[in-house]
């Protein structure tokens, strides 16, 4: 039996390491991380014959970062009430965010193997109700930032410390609400809020340019209250920077144009719009799991 013809779930569990680690060993943990989270993750979709594993690779590399650095959680006490809150408004893509989940003890391995089936808690959008580590049903999008903008401000409420992280598709930032969102957290200067744009420029069917177009982006974040800054979305160095510093500016809240690809770093995804919700045939998962792992050739 190859490492290919099982779906069992075989990801390690990547734990944290010590605030007071040396960067260039951080660095390299979350790079392996979310290696491992990709592995696994098209492991997941493929078995289950649904997903989205073209967001799923944008954004896995800021989930490992976030999980794995920045966010100041305990996957032994998930409900903490001084918790760091994270919402995945691109709930579409909860595939990576279970994945993610396990890799840093959240829930187990194991389960990963019943995504999308039937009575798995692992649904196709996640739910606040059923998973720990979620904090919001999200799926509907242009949810998920103005949910975010609630925590932050209960937290300032609170006079707590508690931050609150939300990523978004930039697609998804063609929804009204978000826009509502964004003019409140800045009336209330809530600098415990980031936000973060998964800014792949492809959506289902079309880039974001041609559907509608959000540039200047940066500029029309600003201009709502916003204190913007600009990372490779895929470098874990400089989004480990960028995440671990905020507020970037006191008194505003903070808007992340992490600048990613879709299928990111698989050769026939990257960038290729038909991988929003293609599933990989097994020829097309063993080719992508040996660019991720290519001692997987030798295994055949």
């Amino acid at each position: 039996m190859t490492a290919l013809s099982t779906e069992h779930a075989t990801m390690p569990v990547m734990g944290r390491l010590a605030p007071d680690a040396p960067r260039e060993e951080l660095v390299a943990h979350l790079a392996e991380a979310a290696r491992q989270i990709r592995l696994q993750d098209l492991k997941l979709v493929h078995y289950a014959s649904a997903g989205h594993i073209g967001g799923d690779f944008s954004a896995i590399d800021i989930l490992a970062t976030l999980y794995g650095a920045v966010l100041n959680i305990d996957p032994d006490d998930p409900e903490d009430p001084e918790r760091d809150r994270f919402i995945l408004s691109k709930g579409h893509v909860a595939g990576a965010l279970y994945t993610t989940l396990a890799a840093f003890g959240f829930i187990p391995v194991e389960e990963l193997a019943t995504f999308l089936k039937p009575l798995s808690r692992l649904n196709g959008h996640p739910n606040r109700n059923k998973v720990p580590g979620v904090e919001a049903n999200t799926g509907p999008l242009g949810h998920g930032l103005p949910i975010a903008v609630g925590h932050a401000l209960s937290a300032q409420l609170d006079f707590s410390r508690r931050r609150t992280f939300v990523l978004t598709g930039d697609g998804e930032l063609q929804e009204g609400s978000n826009w509502e969102a964004m003019m409140a957290a800045a009336q209330y200067e809530l600098d415990n809020l980031t936000v973060i744009c998964d800014r792949n420029r492809l959506q289902q069917g079309a880039t974001t340019k041609e559907t509608n177009d959000l540039d200047p982006l940066d500029q029309k974040a600003a201009a709502f209250g916003f204190a913007v800054v600009e990372v490779n979305g895929h470098d874990h160095a400089q989004l480990l920077d960028v995440l671990s510093s905020t507020p970037v500016q006191p008194g505003k809240p903070t808007f992340v144009i992490a600048h990613t690809h879709k299928g990111h770093p698989i050769s026939y995804m990257s960038s290729n719009v038909a991988w929003h919700h293609k599933v990989p045939s097994f020829e097309q998962l063993s080719s992508a799991l040996e660019e991720l792992d290519p001692t997987l050739a030798t295994s055949k």
